[in-house]
This record gives structure tokens, C-alpha cells and sequence, in this order.
């Protein structure tokens, strides 16, 4: 039987005054925050150092926290520039966005950025959970009048709620849905480009036209390897383009789609990275072999998100030197954008 996810939210209000410079963000009606925060990011590669903006995963629903944030400014005196965070809640096999948000609006308020995913339920499972489903036949999400759309249409309400309570809060999102659409191990990966690209620009037009998320920038953020671009859905839906990669050498040979990628008229960003590979790394890695890997092969990069645990960063070695070096842009220099 299908369970239904109950979302509560913490509202705030703030009101904030238009910035001269603001860029012009996916959705038009994005607000002026959003658009000074994509500006900056757009401006980043033509710096000399201030580059590249640190940041940390501090994991899902009810366990979101940020502690591991917290971990890393006791040993380093640095607060990454961005804390990271999901909407999945293993518990339930469904969504929690209230932990995560209260997490969000916290490192918000004390100047730093979020970024937010969701490692979504697959709504054609009626149990719940499927995250890892094979088979699932995407044009039933866009279908009025199945059961499918009928549950997928409850996730993106229980999403867009999540993320309009952060819309109150002043929080721009940096939105970072169906990431690794091009590998097979998701239920919204490795399907037809067209049915997926259907699918984020039903998410889009939805959540601006409909919910009037006006606070998102949306991240296309495929796995590296191959097809990095085929999965695109189009300039008028995407802010930044990404890659997630797991490995210790940040060279081409590894790091595979850079260069298709970033032919797309986008900001560039490692949207997730680990050392060692997905699975059990032992969190001895040096970080800097990861600056370095950056400026000289992928110097577009103008944020990474270390995932957490023993991929974290301060699971492994020379993270404060990783974070006082000047390519790197911490939550004390961000831009003030009220």
C-alpha cells in the first residue's frame, strides 16, 4: 500500500532589496537572490584565486545535521562555503524535508549556501522506497490518470513545499534533481534522453509555473563517463551543469565528460566527489591531490561538494590546507547577497 509522507515546515520571512548585478536564471520570475548568486557563480572562472567554493554533504532527512560541517571549522577554521543536504528519508522510504530544511535555513542565516538533492522514492513502486528500481516506464509519470502520476504528483508536492518553506526563509536552493541520470542505477537513470528530459522539464514547469519556486537554480548533474550531455534538458532549464565523480586521480583519464559538458553554456561544478571510488573508501586520501587535479585539468570548476563519511573532508588528509589555499572560496568570503 502506498504510504503517504507527511511534510512539516518552519516558515520565516525576510525581506531582501534587488541586486544591481543580478543574472538571468532559468526561470525568468527567479528572485533576485538567486539571480546574484548564479552572477557570482558565472563570474568565478575569470578569477585569478577566490574560484572555486568549498562544500559538504551532511546527509539526509532526520539525519541531516551539520556536524560534519562543524568538524571541519574545529580542525580548520574554515566553514565550507556549502553545506549539502537530501530530502530522502530511509526511515520511512519517503521524503522528510523539515530536518534538512531547519538545517538549511541555519547555515543560511549564518552565510553560507545550500545545495539540496533527493534520492527520490520511485512513485510506479506502490510499496514506497524502489530507489533502485529497474524497468520503470517514465512516460507513466507524465500521464494523468495513473496511479503512477497520481503518487509522483504527491512526491512533487511534498518536494515543492520542502522548498517554497526554504522560499520563505530567503534560502536560495542550489536544486539538484535526478543527479547520475545517465548511469543505470537509479530508477530515472539510463532511460530514452527524450522520456528523462520530458521528465525535468515537467519538474520545472511545475515547481516555477505552478509552485512559483522562485528561489531555485537547477543543477544538471549527470555521473562522469560517458553521455555527460545527452541527457540534457536545455539552456531555458538548467543553471549549472556538473559532474559527480568517486576516484583518487583527478585527471582526464579518470574524470571522464568534462570536456562535452562544459561545452554547455553553464557554470561547472563537481556536484559530488569522493576519493577512492563509491564503495568503502578508507579515508586516507590527500586533498590536495584534488586541488591540484582541479587547476590544472578542470580549471571551470566553481564548486565541489565532498560527499560525507570516510569520503568527507575531514575523513582524509590536508583539508586545511586544501581550504586556506587561495583558489578557495570558504563561507567567510562568500558575498553578503541579502
Amino acid at each position: 500500500m502506498y504510504r503517504m509522507v507527511l511534510c512539516t515546515f518552519l516558515f520565516i520571512v525576510t525581506v531582501y532589496t534587488v541586486p544591481v548585478w543580478a543574472a538571468t536564471p532559468a526561470n525568468p520570475a527567479a528572485n533576485a537572490k538567486a539571480a546574484a548568486v548564479l552572477n557570482y557563480l558565472e563570474q568565478l572562472p575569470q578569477r585569478s584565486e577566490g574560484r572555486m567554493l568549498s562544500g559538504q554533504f551532511c546527509n539526509y532527512g532526520l539525519t541531516a545535521t551539520k556536524q560534519p560541517c562543524e568538524e571541519v571549522f574545529q580542525v580548520t577554521g574554515r566553514w565550507p562555503a556549502i553545506i549539502g543536504l537530501d530530502y530522502a528519508d530511509w526511515s520511512t522510504s519517503g521524503l522528510n524535508t523539515e530536518i534538512p530544511n531547519q538545517v538549511a535555513i541555519a547555515y543560511d542565516k549564518a552565510g553560507g549556501w545550500v545545495t539540496i538533492s533527493a534520492h527520490i522514492y520511485n512513485p510506479a513502486n506502490p510499496a514506497g522506497g524502489g530507489l533502485r528500481d529497474k524497468g520503470v516506464d517514465l512516460k507513466q509519470l507524465l500521464t494523468p490518470g495513473t496511479d503512477t502520476y497520481t503518487r509522483w504528483m504527491l512526491e512533487l508536492d511534498c518536494l515543492a513545499a520542502g522548498l517554497a518553506a526554504l522560499q520563505e526563509a530567503n534560502v536560495v536552493v542550489l536544486w539538484r534533481p535526478f543527479h547520475e541520470m545517465n548511469g543505470g542505477w537509479f530508477w530515472w537513470g539510463a532511460h530514452d534522453p527524450a522520456d528523462f528530459i520530458a521528465l525535468w522539464k515537467q519538474m520545472f514547469t511545475y515547481f516555477t509555473e505552478i509552485k512559483k519556486l522562485n528561489n531555485l537554480l537547477w543543477i544538471y548533474g549527470p555521473n562522469h563517463g560517458s553521455k555527460t550531455a545527452d541527457y540534457y534538458p536545455g539552456d531555458h532549464y538548467v543553471d549549472i551543469v556538473g559532474l559527480d565523480a568517486y576516484t583518487d586521480d583527478i585527471a582526464p583519464k579518470h574524470i571522464r565528460g568534462y570536456e562535452e559538458i562544459t561545452q554547455l553554456p553553464k557554470p561547472f561544478a563537481f556536484t559530488e566527489f569522493g576519493p577512492h571510488g563509491s564503495r568503502n573508501p578508507p579515508g586516507d586520501y590527500d586533498y590536495l591531490r584534488f586541488l591540484n587535479g582541479v587547476k590544472e585539468h578542470f580549471p571551470k570548476a566553481v564548486f565541489f561538494l565532498s560527499w560525507h563519511d570516510n569520503w568527507g573532508l575531514m575523513k582524509n588528509k590536508n583539508t586545511k590546507e586544501l581550504l586556506d589555499n587561495p583558489w578557495i572560496v570558504n563561507r567567510d568570503n562568500l558575498p553578503q547577497i541579502p
